[in-house]
């Protein structure tokens, strides 16, 4: 019996690595991001799908949550300490109006609904974090890592990772109707955390670098790998997002060895990437997705104006032309794995059915149109330009 499962797990797990290789290729033929795709052939085989692969989700869960580990490590990889800082000083601005914009059609819907106080803390922050894993992804796969309003991108993300970290403990103890004393512990532990990290990226960052450094690949893929995991476990443990442990672990390590690093970690970082964009499709059922459609689509379409107009303006005080303003705007589009917490944790604790659809619709909406907007938002901006100046 159990050599049989063994077997079936085999197989399920091959097919899904295949399948993936193939709607890669497809991707790469139509020239835009295999992220969509991904996304809907998890729909289609996960619960309530055409075949649930119950054998290898436990595994599929666990490679996701290396995925992400992995996109934000080989992103933080791409800068330093210090362009960290200047960067999250220049964004202030462009951050707290990312809160405004972005947080807030979430609580209203959520009161509309009338899902109460708890209700719309917890959709304000479905609505107002953008997928850092997701976002890394397209960077990447459309080559944008070295583009001038990148920086802008990353910085609000970072922003944005770092209100999670104070976020989600009062969530928390919101939903858990905790008195303030117990709230206001646990969000003192996060802050903490966040701060030792940073100073140690900052002040000690060379030393970080020649702990994991070696001549011998196999032994510096063990210790990145090890130690990449260990900061994000560490950092999920006292309730700190191990994607922001992973990314300052990497903004930490510097020069020749953050740029061996990146050569040796692509490959993994691509195959466990893929499926935590798998995870999302197979942990929705497709049943749960047309009562909340209407609702769904509503919030997709406010909630990607205001991510477009927070980053234009962001790249725009930073001195990005018009492209640059645009790729900034449809990069922050992207919502993922925060979302999907927050929804988790609001379910969890009792809230109303429809929660988890709504959240987990507007999601997959937000996965799929952030990297197609990305992918075609120069050739729509330039058909718009040539318009306007008469070309046609």
């Amino acid at each position: 019996m159990v050599e049989h499962e063994t077997a079936l797990a085999l197989i399920q797990l091959g097919a899904v690595f295949f399948g993936l290789g193939l709607l890669g290729r497809i991707a790469a033929r139509i020239g835009m991001s295999p992220i969509p795709l991904y996304l809907v052939g998890g729909l289609v085989f996960g619960t309530g799908g055409v075949l649930e692969l119950r054998q290898v989700s436990d595994f599929i869960h666990l490679a996701s949550e290396i995925g992400v580990v992995l996109l934000l490590l080989l992103l933080g990889l791409e800068y330093s300490a210090s362009e960290l800082v200047t960067g999250m000083r220049r964004s202030r601005a462009a951050g707290l109006m990312d809160i405004v914009l972005n947080a807030t059609p979430g609580a209203l819907v959520a009161l509309a609904l009338g899902w109460g106080f708890e209700g719309a803390i917890a959709m304000a922050g479905v609505t107002y974090i953008s997928s850092s894993g997701i976002v890394a992804k397209v960077l990447n796969d459309l080559g944008r890592l070295g583009n001038r309003e990148t920086p802008v991108v990353l910085s609000i993300l970072v922003f944005e990772d770092l209100v999670m970290a104070g976020y989600l403990p009062v969530l928390t103890a919101v939903l858990a109707g905790v008195g303030f004393v117990a709230g206001l512990k646990t969000l003192s532990i996060a802050l903490a955390a966040v701060t030792i990290v940073m100073v140690v990226a900052l002040r000690y960052g060379r030393f970080v670098s020649a702990i994991v450094d070696s001549e011998d690949r196999e032994i510096f893929l063990l210790k990145l790998l090890g130690s990449a995991l260990l900061v994000a476990g560490i950092a999920s443990a006292v309730q700190v997002s191990a994607a922001v442990g992973a990314f300052l672990l990497g903004i930490a390590i510097s020069d020749s060895t953050a740029r061996n690093a990146t050569k040796l970690l692509e490959p993994l970082r691509d195959l466990f990437a893929a499926l935590f964009f798998v995870l999302f499709g197979l942990s929705t059922d497709p049943a749960s997705i047309p009562p909340v459609l209407g609702w769904a689509c509503m919030l997709a379409v406010v909630t990607t104006v205001t991510k477009v107009v927070t980053g234009w303006w962001a790249a725009k005080r930073a001195g990005a032309g018009r492209y640059g303003r645009a790729r900034a705007g449809t990069a922050l589009v992207a919502h993922g794995e925060f979302s999907i917490v927050i929804a988790g944790l609001a379910v969890s604790s009792g809230a109303e059915p429809e929660f988890a659809a709504l959240a987990t619709t507007y999601v997959l909406l937000m996965a799929v149109l952030g990297p197609v907007a990305s992918r075609f938002v120069e050739p729509i901006l330039t058909f718009a330009l040539r318009r306007r100046v008469g070309v046609f």
